[in-house]
């Protein structure tokens, strides 16, 4: 006879974050939080609370909240936290059929709601004993997939019966994440045509950053290498950049806007952009990438720009989060003689 099953299993995707609302009021909220994060801004404490306090969160709320109120869908929700639920539902519906009446699958946020700690309250609060969190950041940087580690170290700390906990630091170069991405590249094209060009824009971080180690600029690179390679695109048909600069300070180049705005002046006709480090579109994605930049190159000459969407909910992108959770959680049900 087998031990009874004492609890369920858990798993939690974990995206970066989004306002509650678009108004200026929530979007401080959210600025606050993220900008406060001294994983995000390695600035000395007391001068970036200044220039926080006195010259961000008075001002920029207003132009952000403007941005996020022309994305924002009908629902009342933002399209980020939208798509991370339907694809914590779908995960948990593919899990299923492995651990049948086991697990749960949740969606939590490192800002804003809902909250990573919250959501592993209310796991422990169902009994789960085992939890698996994914990030859903592809390749892993200190800016964003390790301030989900800091999250997970803080409630830890104050727990007094702690759950088995697994995180995977990220997937760059999964054969399925890759998969995924050379697939809705070519469904795009299959529909829309090629271009001239295909850019791989990711969200850009500090120079000073990668300088002291963070790996996150070659895993980009290394991404977009297997989908170039997969796709056949000789060197001249493709390259990578990064977006979503603020500040003075140096970022990572070369730069998105402004390779698009030299390609155009160059005489490059079309372009397509796809943004691999985001697994659901949101703002940098639908208004930054899909509308700022499209604007940017059509006004430098270009003839023709598109985005093509994120993964989101695309059934190989929600494979491949199965099976980067599956071998966890099997070797936990093992542990325990369910099998």
């Amino acid at each position: 006879m087998k031990p009874a099953r004492s609890a369920p299993l858990g798993v939690v995707l974990v995206n970066l974050g989004t306002p509650d609302a678009p108004t200026p009021e929530a979007v401080r909220r959210y600025l606050r939080q993220f900008l406060s994060d001294r994983r995000v801004i390695e600035i000395p404490p007391l001068v970036w609370k200044i220039i926080l306090n006195l010259f961000i969160l008075p001002f920029r709320p207003k132009r952000v909240a403007g941005l996020y109120a022309s994305i924002w869908e009908k629902s009342g929700d933002s399209p980020m936290r939208r798509i991370l639920r339907e694809q914590a539902m779908a995960v948990q519906e593919r899990l299923q059929g492995d651990f049948p009446a086991m697990v749960r699958v949740e969606a939590a946020m490192t800002y804003g709601n809902p909250s990573l700690p919250s959501v592993l309250d209310k796991l422990r609060g169902e009994g789960v004993e085992q939890i698996v969190i994914l990030p859903l950041f592809p390749q892993f940087s200190a800016t964003s997939t390790a301030p989900v580690y800091d999250a997970l170290q803080r409630w830890t700390a104050v727990q007094r019966n702690l759950p088995s906990l697994t995180i995977i630091k990220d997937y760059f170069a999964h054969p399925g994440y890759i998969g995924a991405l050379v697939s809705s590249i070519r469904e795009y094209r299959e529909q829309h045509g090629t271009s001239d060009k295909l850019l791989f824009s990711f969200h850009g971080i500090p120079q000073p950053y990668a300088d002291k180690g963070d790996p996150y600029p070659k895993r980009c690179r290394c991404t977009s290498a297997h989908v170039a390679q997969q796709l056949g695109l000789r060197e001249d048909q493709w390259a990578i950049s990064f977006q979503s600069r603020f500040g003075k300070q140096e970022w990572v180049k070369p730069y998105t806007d402004v390779l698009l705005e030299d390609w155009a002046k160059s005489g490059v006709g079309s372009v397509q952009v796809v943004s691999p480090a985001f697994s659901a579109d949101c703002l940098e994605t639908l208004e930054e990438l899909a509308i700022q930049n499209q604007e940017l190159f059509l006004h430098a000459g270009g003839r023709s720009y598109a985005y093509i969407p994120g993964l989101n909910t695309r059934d190989d992108h929600i494979k491949m989060m199965v099976d980067l959770v599956r071998p966890s959680l099997q070797a936990f049900r093992q542990t325990q003689g369910w099998d």
